[in-house]
This record gives C-alpha cells, structure tokens and sequence, in this order.
C-alpha cells in the first residue's frame, strides 16, 4: 500500500521553483518525490514543513538533488537532515537557527 503524499509544485515570487510536500516519504511513494524533482531543472525550493516522516529511501532521492535544493524543514525533521549529512550539502532553514525564508 503506498502512504499518502502530496505534492505541490509552484514559483517563488523570483521566478524560483518551489515544491510542497505533505505527508510520509517512505520507499512506498519515493518514485513520485523523484519523478517531481526531476521535473524541474535549476534551484527548486522544497517546503518539507507538512512533512511528518521521511525516510532513507527518500533522503536517498534528496541527496541526488542536494546541490540545487534550499529545504525548508521543522524542527522534527532537523535529526534526519543533520545526522544523515543533508544538512551539510543542502541550504536548510527552519532547524531551530535561522527563520524560514519569506514565500
């Protein structure tokens, strides 16, 4: 059974763009994170902040992408981001040391 995940693409008001996600990343819907990273080309901004679970399959899919990504995460992702090494590679706001940016 896939868990439910929705995703929301859209722009910045700079013309960046931005991608909503809400819901689990697990390896039971990682194929459609892909698929909607892979869609875009440039600086993507990923709003992770409807996020409640994300695992390795889909860290696994956010490091292919970190050299581009800005995540925007709550505090209960920050362990994952940051054990894992996401947090080196990738622009994170909203892990407790910055604010997040301005949409």
């Amino acid at each position: 059974m896939t868990t439910p995940l929705t995703l929301t693409p859209g722009r910045r008001p700079d013309g960046t763009s931005h991608l909503a996600v809400a819901g689990e990343i697990d390896m039971s819907n990682v194929d459609s994170l892909a698929d909607a990273l892979d869609a875009t080309t440039g600086p993507l901004v990923l709003d992770l902040t409807a996020v409640d679970y994300l695992d390795s399959a889909g860290l696994s899919v956010l490091f292919a992408h970190a050299n581009r990504l800005e995540l925007i995460a709550t505090p209960l992702l920050a362990p994952v981001l940051t054990v894992s090494g996401l947090a080196d590679l990738a622009t994170v706001h909203g892990l407790g040391t910055e604010p997040p940016p301005s949409s």
